[in-house]
């Protein structure tokens, strides 16, 4: 089966929180889940937000956004390059449903999310959970450098340790 890749619509939002929630189920995607999913979704300042379908179903959803508070890598990777952070883009958000795994859908999302920081002049970074090492394997199996792991404080309580990346 093919996997085609889309840029989202308003009518996908609930399909996507649905299968949002089969991840954070099996694989713990987000750490915290949040009480409104469909804002989650479409927060920051996005620069593209795109789907996956397979066979006419969406099955996977990555965003491009510039960074925000909290967000580290873009300043790991100023400090590494010498350039300034502002021209990086951030990619997220990206998840694929357990059950639509294995057809490379993450893969062309994260292509995709690349193709249009590239076509903007930015360079794409992101983080991920240091506990998620089927994340950080795809990342590293398509060439994405890790700059550094972090420990970021998440809550009152929980402090997380997060891997870093920039696009080769």
């Amino acid at each position: 089966m093919t996997i085609a890749i889309r840029p989202r619509t308003e009518d996908d939002i609930e399909t996507c929180v649905r299968v949002l929630m089969d991840v954070h189920r099996q694989d713990g995607y987000p750490v915290n889940w949040p009480d409104r999913p469909e804002e989650w979704l479409s927060s920051g300042s996005p620069l593209g937000v795109w789907v996956a379908e397979l066979a006419g179903r969406v099955v996977g959803h990555v965003a491009l956004a510039r960074s925000g508070a909290g967000d580290v890598a873009p300043g790991l990777w100023s400090e590494r390059t010498g350039k300034s952070a502002s021209l990086t883009a951030v990619v997220g958000r990206l998840f694929v449903g357990p059950a639509a795994r294995g057809h490379g859908a993450g893969a062309l999302l994260i292509g995709r999310a690349v193709e249009e920081a590239r076509r903007r002049g930015l360079h794409p970074v992101l983080d991920v959970v240091a506990s998620d090492t089927a994340a950080a394997a795809l990342y590293e199996r398509l060439g994405w450098e890790r700059l550094a792991t972090v420990e970021q404080r998440w809550g009152p309580a929980q402090v997380v340790a997060v891997h870093c990346y920039a696009a080769a």
